[in-house]
Formats: C-alpha cells, sequence, structure tokens
C-alpha cells in the first residue's frame, strides 16, 4: 500500500497541546495558577494560544485536545474559546508525558476513529510557522506508514538543556530512523554533536496514529493500559470519563513519553525541523529570540540606560537599570528577581527554597 501524501495524512491529525507544565524558570512572573504557557512574551498571545493557532490551518480547534493540570481548566478555556470545552482534559495530579499520549489516543478515536495522533508542547516558539506543518504534514504522512515520528530540530549550537536524537539511515528527504535519544549531554559531548552532524535536538513533538500509540502503550507500560482501557468510547470529559483518570493517575507512576516508550520502540522515525524553534526554556533564552537591533529584552515599564544584554521585565513597578550587563531583572507586584542570566537555570532552585520555607502564596 502505498504511502499517502502528507495532504491526505494531515487531514486527519487530531491535535493535543500538553499544557501541564509549571515553568518554574519563569518565575516570579511564572506562578502555580498563571504558568509559562499561560504568559505573554512575544506579542499578545500566551504561549498556549500561539501553539493552538500555529497549527489550526493543519488541524482546527474542533480537531484540538489540551491536557492541562484540573486547576488550570477555566484558564485554557478562556484563552482557547474555540476549542470545545469537553476537549480540555484535566488531569488530577501530574504523570509526566506518557499518561497525556494515552488521554490524548483515547480522546482523538471519539473524534476520527483513524485519527493521526499529535502531541505538541504548549509553550514553545517558532519563528516560521509554515515550516513547522510543512514538517508535521511530512511527519502525519509517516505516521500513517506505521511510524511513530518525532520531530529533530536542527541544533544551532551545543546545547545541554536539551534532550538529542541521534538519527540513522535516510527514510525520505529530511526525514531518517531514529538511532537512539540522547540525555542532556555534558558541554564536550554536545560540541562533538553539533560537529557530527548526526544529531538533533528533541523538540518534544510525537506524531503517531492512534491506534499504534495505543498498541505501544499495551506493549510496554501495560499498568497505565489496563487502568485507561476502560476510556474507550467514553465521551471525553464526562463522569465517567474522570472517574477513569482519577483511579489512574492515582494507582500508576509518572513517566515520560521518551523513557517509557519511544525508547523501547524500533520503528521510529525523526522529521528534520528548522524553522526558529525555541522551548523558551529560561530568562536567558529569551534574549536569542529578541530583534536583531535590540540590546535588551525589555517587557513592561523599564527605563534601561546603558545596559546590554540583559532580560528586564515589570510586570509591577517601574524598572530603572542602569550599566548592567547580562542580567535578568523581573519585578511583580510581591516579588523581584535578579540573577546573571547565565544562572537562569537556578529560578527553580528559588522556587524550592520558598515552598521550603513555606511561601506557598509566592510560588
Amino acid at each position: 500500500m502505498p504511502t499517502p501524501t502528507p495532504t491526505a495524512a494531515a487531514a486527519r491529525l487530531v491535535c493535543t497541546i500538553l499544557a501541564g507544565g509549571a515553568g518554574t524558570r519563569f518565575w516570579p512572573l511564572s506562578r502555580r495558577d498563571t504558568p509559562k504557557q499561560l504568559l505573554t512574551f512575544f506579542d499578545d498571545r500566551t504561549l498556549l494560544r500561539a501553539t493552538s493557532e500555529r497549527v489550526a490551518p493543519l488541524c482546527p480547534p474542533p480537531r484540538q485536545f489540551v491536557v492541562t493540570a484540573a486547576r488550570l481548566t477555566d484558564a485554557v478555556q478562556r484563552e482557547l474559546p474555540d476549542v470545545p470545552p469537553a476537549h480540555v482534559l484535566a488531569e488530577p495530579v501530574p504523570r509526566n508525558t506518557l499518561p497525556c499520549m494515552a488521554l490524548a489516543a483515547h480522546a482523538a478515536q471519539t473524534v476520527d476513529p483513524d485519527a493521526i495522533l499529535c502531541l505538541l508542547p504548549a509553550d514553545h516558539w517558532i519563528a516560521d510557522a509554515d515550516a513547522f506543518r510543512a514538517a508535521l504534514a511530512t511527519a502525519a504522512a509517516h505516521a500513517d506508514a506505521g511510524h511513530l515520528v518525532t520531530l529533530g530540530v536542527q541544533p544551532t549550537q551545543p546545547e545541554m538543556g536539551y534532550g538529542w536524537i541521534e538519527r540513522g539511515g535516510v527514510v525520505a528527504p529530511d526525514v531518517f530512523a531514529v538511532e537512539r535519544f540522547v540525555e542532556k549531554p555534558d558541554l564536550a559531548r554536545a560540541v562533538a554533536y553539533l560537529q557530527g552532524g548526526r544529531h538533533l535536538w528533541n523538540a518534544g513533538v510525537f506524531v503517531v496514529r492512534a491506534d499504534r500509540a495505543l498498541a505501544a502503550l499495551a506493549r510496554h507500560q501495560p499498568a497505565w493500559s489496563a487502568a485507561l482501557a476502560p476510556l474507550r468510547g467514553l465521551p471525553p470529559g464526562s463522569p465517567a470519563w474522570l472517574a477513569v483518570v482519577e483511579l489512574a493517575y492515582q494507582t500508576c507512576p509518572a513517566i515520560s513519553i521518551d523513557h517509557g516508550l519511544a525508547e523501547h520502540e524500533a520503528d521510529i522515525a525523526v522529521v528534520r525541523l528548522d524553522a526558529g524553534w525555541s522551548d523558551v526554556g529560561t530568562w536567558q533564552s529569551l534574549l536569542g529570540l529578541r530583534a536583531a537591533d535590540a540590546a535588551n529584552v525589555v517587557r513592561g515599564e523599564v527605563v534601561a540606560i546603558d545596559c546590554a544584554d540583559s532580560v528586564l521585565v515589570s510586570a509591577g513597578p517601574l524598572v530603572a537599570a542602569v550599566g548592567l550587563r547580562g542580567v535578568a531583572v523581573v519585578a511583580t507586584r510581591d516579588a523581584v528577581l535578579v540573577l546573571p542570566v547565565e544562572r537562569s537555570q537556578d529560578v527553580r532552585a528559588v522556587v524550592d527554597e520558598l515552598v521550603r520555607r513555606g511561601r506557598l502564596d509566592l510560588t
């Protein structure tokens, strides 16, 4: 049977946006009830809305689902009014990404029995939306042929904060077999990966037929498969659906798609993505996304004098900065963060310390 064209396969896409993360590295702007995906960084759209709108030409809102924390469902529905409310799937507690795939696969089959499932993080930034959609359409065609497909970003630097994908043989133009998934490397290995040309950044995007996803779940994660099997045929978001999810999330362990499924599958393909991608992971990452003529990243009421390569954000009082180089200053009505931008990964330690002190009102 010939492989379907990308256009034909893409018509069966059902996209699920993964929007349950906390985004603690963007504290103090990001909080428990306003995580990173509900923040605006580049225009008046949240990262969540930008993700939904980016895929809408391929997968319109009635064919979109969102998996998020139960406490965020109302906020998500307000942000995405064209996505049916029943398509906002609540998780009672976080259990990483593999159960999200399972929920999404069951839900997708209620929209289209032959659904090709696409899983998308809610909080990434893409400069070239057309190139991104073209990569998804290519991924859909190869998923329809039976592959588990992921997107691999063409790397531009020896990034230690990302997972990497080692590609194998050529399947089609810009499509490769996956040799292996690689955890976040040290600097020496990251440099070697960049120079070797055989590695791509792991973007955390997966495309797979919904039936194949559920079959793989049964093979590799039978506890999750059995716990969520009663979802088959249930209306998403119905009381019966919620009861099954509640029990499964109480009894099954947290595990990612990468560790729980992808690393155990042999037939995996990666589509190379070159679309100006960023995971928008830290305050420092914003510097790489600023306009070419911008000395700093500035948001809110800020006075910056003789500053360079700094992130200056106010969501409350006026921020005045003089002579700063490579510093992040982020002010809200109740907290101020100041740190060298190269220490942006350490913001999470601040949140941990606030929790230790019992200051949950600031997290």
